[in-house]
C-alpha cells in the first residue's frame, strides 16, 4: 500500500509538505503543489485525515470549550474562531459543557484533551485553583476569551465588563433616571461565572458616581437567557414601586424583560426604559439600546493568537498576546427619559 512517505520521496519534499499540499493550504507554492499532486496520482495515493495529521506529528485540531453553545455570545465566538482556524488548515473540536460543572471537571481531569488537540481556547470558562496544575500539565498553547480567570502563560481576549456596565448605567442616568433596576447573573450558576459580577460592579459604580444610593430591592438574579430576563422583570414588578429603567447584564435578558413589560401592559420606554450589553443580532430588530461588544472579533483574535505558537500566523496578522477590545453605546428605541411625574418627584 502506498504511503505518504512514498509520495514525499517521489516529489522530493517532506511528508509535512505533502500533507499541506494535498489539503490545499496556501503555505505551499503552486509549483510544489503540482509536483506533489502528480506524484500522488502516479502512485495512486489518497490521503486520509489521520495520515495527514500524523505526518506532521500534530492533530491539527484546536479544542474550544464553551459553557453553553446555544447562547448568542458563545456561538458567535465559536463561528468566528472556526473560520480563522479553517483557513489555516485546523479543525475546531467543540466541547460544550452544557452549564454543568461535572462536565468541566471531566474534560480537564480525565485526559480528554491529551493528544487530541494542539491548543486550547477557554470561552468564559473559569478555572478553580485545583485546575491550574492540570492545565499546565497539558503543555499546550492556550487562550482565554471573556474569562475572569488568568491562566499563567496564556493570553486573554476580552472586553472591560466593568466599563461596559458603567456606560449602560450612565446612559440611563444621563436620561434622568434614578430608580434603575439591574437584572444580573445567577450567583448559584454551577460554573461560577464572573462576568455578571464585573457588570454589577460597573452598575454600582455608576450609581454612586451620580450620587444615587443603590437599592438592593432593584437587583434581580437570572440566567443569561430571554426567559431568565422575563422572570426577573416579573419579580421586580412584584416588589412594589417599579423602576423607571432597567439595565440587564445581557441583551437576551433585556429582550426577556421587554417582553414581560409588554405582557404586563407597560410601554417601553414610555413607562420603563431597558438597556442591555452585547448588540445581539436581534437587538436592532426589537429596538434595544445596548452596549455593543465585538463578539466575532474576540473569536477571530483568539484563534489567530493560538495559531502563532503553532507556526501558522505572522506578527502582522492581527493576533494579539492579550487585549481588551473596546465597546460602544448603541442608542435605540428602548431607552428614553422618565415620565414627567418621575422627574417632578425628584425636584
Amino acid at each position: 500500500m502506498t504511503k505518504i512517505d512514498d509520495v514525499a520521496q517521489l516529489a522530493g519534499v517532506s511528508t509535512a509538505t505533502v500533507s499541506r499540499a494535498l489539503r490545499g493550504l496556501p503555505t505551499v507554492s503552486e509549483t510544489t503543489r503540482k509536483r506533489v499532486l502528480e506524484a500522488a496520482a502516479q502512485l495512486g495515493y489518497t490521503a486520509s485525515p489521520s495520515a495527514s495529521r500524523l505526518a506532521g506529528g500534530k492533530t491539527r485540531a484546536v479544542a474550544v470549550v464553551v459553557p453553553r453553545i446555544t447562547r448568542w455570545f458563545f456561538s458567535t465566538v465559536v463561528e468566528s474562531a472556526e473560520d480563522a482556524l479553517h483557513q489555516a488548515g485546523y479543525d475546531l473540536l467543540l466541547y460544550n459543557l452544557g452549564g454543568r460543572e461535572h462536565a468541566r471537571q471531566r474534560l480537564l481531569h480525565t485526559a480528554n484533551l491529551h493528544k487530541r488537540v494542539d491548543a486550547v481556547m477557554l470561552v468564559a470558562t473559569p478555572l478553580q485553583a485545583a485546575d491550574f496544575a492540570t492545565v499546565t500539565d497539558l503543555a499546550l498553547p492556550g487562550v482565554t476569551v471573556s474569562s475572569g480567570t488568568h491562566v499563567p502563560g496564556w493570553p486573554s481576549i476580552r472586553i472591560d465588563d466593568v466599563a461596559a456596565a458603567r456606560t449602560a448605567t450612565r446612559h440611563l442616568l444621563d436620561l434622568g433616571h434614578r430608580r434603575i433596576a439591574h437584572i444580573c447573573g445567577d450567583g448559584a450558576d454551577e460554573l461560577a461565572f464572573t462576568t455578571h459580577l464585573d457588570r454589577r460592579r460597573g452598575y454600582l459604580e455608576a450609581l454612586r458616581d451620580a450620587g444615587v444610593t443603590p437599592d438592593p430591592r432593584l437587583d434581580a438574579e437570572a440566567e443569561f437567557t430571554i426567559s431568565g430576563g422575563g422572570r426577573a422583570m416579573i419579580e421586580l414588578l412584584r416588589r412594589g414601586t417599579p423602576p423607571t429603567a432597567v439595565f440587564a447584564a445581557s441583551d437576551e435578558m433585556a429582550m426577556g424583560a421587554m417582553g414581560a413589560l409588554r405582557q404586563a401592559g407597560l410601554r417601553v420606554p414610555q413607562d420603563i426604559s431597558v438597556i442591555g450589553i452585547d448588540d445581539h443580532d436581534l437587538a436592532g430588530v426589537v429596538g434595544l439600546s445596548t452596549v455593543a461588544q465585538p463578539a466575532a472579533e474576540q473569536g477571530r483574535l483568539a484563534a489567530l493568537t493560538l495559531l502563532r505558537p503553532l507556526g501558522h500566523a505572522d506578527r502582522d496578522d492581527g493576533g494579539a498576546d492579550s487585549v481588551i477590545l473596546p465597546t460602544s453605546l448603541v442608542v435605540r428605541e428602548s431607552t428614553g427619559p422618565p415620565r414627567e411625574s418621575e422627574r417632578a418627584a425628584r425636584h
